[in-house]
C-alpha cells in the first residue's frame, strides 16, 4: 500500500509541476522569448495539461484578464490527492 501511496504522490506532483511550468511558459512570450525550443515545450506542456485546465477554464473563465484555471486545478488536485489518500486509508485493515 506505501508503494501505492507513493505512486500517487509523484503523480500529483509530476502533474503540479507540469501546471506550474504551463504558467511560466505563458509568460515566455511576454517576455519576448520566441526561441522554437521554448514554443515547442510550450506546446508539449500545454497538450500534456489541457485535460485538467480546458474544462475550468470553460467553466471560469478570465477574471479581469487574469486566468486563474491554473492555480484553481492546483488547488483541485490537493483535495483529489488528500480525498484518494483518505479513501485508501480507510480501506486498510
Amino acid at each position: 500500500m506505501g508503494l501505492l501511496f507513493l505512486l500517487l504522490d509523484r503523480g500529483f506532483q509530476v502533474i503540479s509541476a507540469l501546471i506550474l511550468i504551463r504558467v511560466l511558459l505563458s509568460w515566455a512570450g511576454v517576455l519576448g522569448l520566441h526561441q522554437p525550443i521554448v514554443r515547442t515545450l510550450e506546446r508539449t506542456v500545454q497538450q500534456l495539461t489541457a485535460p485538467i485546465i480546458d474544462p475550468i477554464r470553460r467553466l471560469m473563465p478570465p477574471a479581469g484578464g487574469l486566468d486563474l484555471s491554473p492555480l484553481i486545478a492546483l488547488m483541485l488536485l490537493q483535495v483529489a490527492n488528500q480525498l484518494l489518500h483518505t479513501v485508501l486509508l480507510s480501506m486498510l485493515p
